[in-house]
């Protein structure tokens, strides 16, 4: 069994190419996305999303740092449907606590975005971005650029007639989000394993199972997308009792994407799908030698089913909410690091060369 230096394709000559330190990059980016996410959530949790009723991209990265300053945002507040139809008579001090987490949330967005775009640019002059990993990097660039124009999109649904955002539209917002994180730790891991020496053994194998790749992730994606559908409609307060709602296995149902009680039931359902897909897949795949990472994938999944049912019964605490949304997103990583080993590893078998 001969060892040999897997190839990683670049922009580059291979001599100037630095696959760890785009590697290293990207997972940095996936982590401060990830972050963004969790202070999403607690923005929607504390209804702060609409307290910065206007966005300056490069003057708003800093907060009003005078009392003339403080007064002329919460003016603009104040004339929003959300102050008028449900926070009239809040309190300058109250509209510094909500102004701070949509504040807080804008600023990882701009961050991200100049930490993925100048590094980028770095890397392309100095010519260390691999063969065929120059257009998915232009690719993740681009997506983080939709994200924002996503998220005011969706902020613009709640400053006219209405005192919310549209829950599709902070779906979208959020799909998108962990979109771009998987992105970047799939690329990452890509380049990792480009420059790892290992014995190559030359046949088919039939121990890393792929099948189950797509359907486990369209069920992810849903239960992510109905996950958004009940923090968007406050659907989680429907209903404060588990394992039955209402004191019935299934109450009385109406628009499964509109009513915030059948969200909530179709949130709940779908979470036991994706809980019993989930072991599964961790069984099959750690059989198969994914190891840690299918590990990884038993643990957060029932975590993230604990943590959604404590949220429930406690009254969607916002330390338990933020909680739920943040193993969410652990939940994703570890599936896309489980399907990256599995597709990785579908056609021939690698396996580390012992020291």
């Amino acid at each position: 069994m001969a060892t040999v230096a897997l190839p990683f394709s670049a922009t580059a000559p291979a001599t100037r190419a630095h696959p760890k330190a785009i590697a290293a990059w990207l997972f940095a980016v996936a982590a401060l996305v990830f972050a963004m996410v969790v202070v999403g959530g607690i923005t929607r949790l504390t209804e702060s999303g609409l307290s910065i009723v206007k966005w300056n991209p490069i003057g708003g990265m800093v907060p009003p740092l005078s009392r003339t300053e403080w007064d002329a945002m919460f003016a603009l507040y104040k004339a929003s449907p959300q102050y008028q139809l449900v926070n009239s008579g809040m309190t300058l001090s109250a509209f510094k606590g909500i102004f701070f987490w949509e504040w807080l949330h804008r600023l990882l967005g701009m961050s991200i975005g100049i930490v993925f775009a100048v590094p980028l640019a770095t890397f392309a002059a100095l010519r260390w971005i691999p063969r065929s990993y120059g257009w998915r990097l232009v690719a993740l660039l681009a997506l983080g650029g939709l994200q924002g124009a996503v998220g005011w999109w969706m902020v613009a649904s709640g400053l006219v007639n209405r005192p919310s955002v549209a829950h599709e539209r902070l779906a979208v917002h959020l799909v998108n989000a962990l979109i771009l994180m998987s992105g970047c730790i799939w690329t990452a891991l890509s380049l990792r394993e480009s420059v790892l020496e290992v014995p190559v053994k030359r046949h088919p194998v039939a121990a890393r199972p792929t099948v189950w790749i797509v359907p486990f992730l369209a069920l992810l994606t849903i239960q992510i997308i109905w996950g958004a559908f009940t923090a968007g409609l406050r659907a989680g307060h429907a209903s404060d009792t588990w394992p039955l709602m209402f004191d019935q296995w299934v109450p009385p149902l109406a628009s499964i994407i509109d009513d915030p009680v059948s969200v909530q039931f179709v949130h709940r359902t779908l979470a036991y799908a994706v809980a019993l897909a989930a072991l599964a897949v961790a069984t099959v795949t750690f059989r198969a030698g994914a190891g840690r990472r299918a590990v990884a994938m038993g643990v957060l999944v029932i975590l993230q089913v604990a943590l959604g049912i404590a949220t429930i019964v406690h009254g969607v605490p916002i330390p338990l909410a933020a909680a739920h949304q943040a193993c969410a997103a652990l939940l994703l990583a570890s599936t896309i690091w489980t399907a990256h080993w599995s597709l990785r590893g579908a056609h021939w078998s690698l396996r580390r060369a012992r020291r």
